[in-house]
């Protein structure tokens, strides 16, 4: 049982955190997230 309560918890702080970090990151107008040349990306990944 708290076995279980923990693993809900767990997946609850990871799924957030990623929400957190996708919004975050829209905010200061990235466009291809996790893209590791970000806002000078050579592809078309930027212009979305």
């Amino acid at each position: 049982m708290i076995a279980d309560i923990l693993i809900i918890i767990a997946l609850f702080l990871i799924i957030g955190s990623a929400i957190f970090y996708i919004i975050k990151e829209k905010k200061r107008g990235t466009k291809c997230i996790g893209c590791p040349a970000a806002g000078n990306c050579p592809m078309k990944c930027n212009k979305v």
